[in-house]
């Protein structure tokens, strides 16, 4: 039996999200993926900081979804999704939590790109 354990962010392991404060583009394959003010950016333990996009500030038309997953005891179950116009480099490039644990729900119906499967994630002057 498989059982996943659900953890709770702590002085252990924090985990912080707050607005990014800035418009993201995100550009894979040529084109924009996803272009947002209500960004979200995740910090979480000694990890490097990710940024969440609203899903309705990506085109969703460019993603594929894929049948990887994966588990976070910090933030549930993950699903994956591919860039179509970015070739094979951008295979599971896009990460989201449908339904995050409740510590970190604000990142549901949001958005995550792996930095070197997308040709560029700017954080630029709002």
């Amino acid at each position: 039996m498989n059982t996943k354990t659900i953890k709770i962010p702590g002085p252990d392991h924090p985990i912080t999200i707050e607005p990014t404060g800035s418009r993201v583009v995100v550009k894979a394959g040529g084109r924009v993926i996803a272009d947002t003010r209500a960004a979200l950016t995740l910090r979480e333990a000694s990890y490097p900081a990710v940024i969440y996009v609203p899903r309705e500030d990506a085109d969703m038309s460019l993603l594929a979804r894929t049948d990887h997953s994966t588990w976070c005891p910090y933030k549930g179950d993950c699903a994956y999704y591919s860039i179509v116009p970015g070739g094979e480099r951008a295979v599971n490039a896009v990460w989201t939590y449908e339904t995050p644990h409740a510590a970190v729900a604000a990142i549901g119906n949001h958005l995550a790109f792996y930095p070197d499967r997308v040709d560029s994630i700017e954080v630029l002057p709002n």
